[in-house]
């Protein structure tokens, strides 16, 4: 991936909202997701693991790589 140094703040950013989002997947069960995010399922108890996990390694990846050392 080319690192980008004008993607940086918003790859940190979007990094931290994913984590944010990936916290609220294991806090809350399907119900009480807030119904404009994937996996709000009305009277379901079910946590959603599995979308907090993706949204917690699609987040640290994505800012890892763009503020990570350039290439030598």
């Amino acid at each position: 991936m080319t690192k980008n140094r004008s993607l940086i703040l918003p790859a940190v950013v979007l990094g931290v909202a994913l984590l944010a989002l990936a916290a609220l997947y294991f806090v809350d069960s399907a119900s009480a997701l807030p119904s404009f995010i994937p996996g709000h399922e009305a009277g379901s108890s079910h946590h959603h693991v599995k979308h907090g996990i993706a949204a917690a390694i699609i987040g640290f990846t994505f800012a890892w790589f763009q503020s990570g050392p350039a290439a030598r």
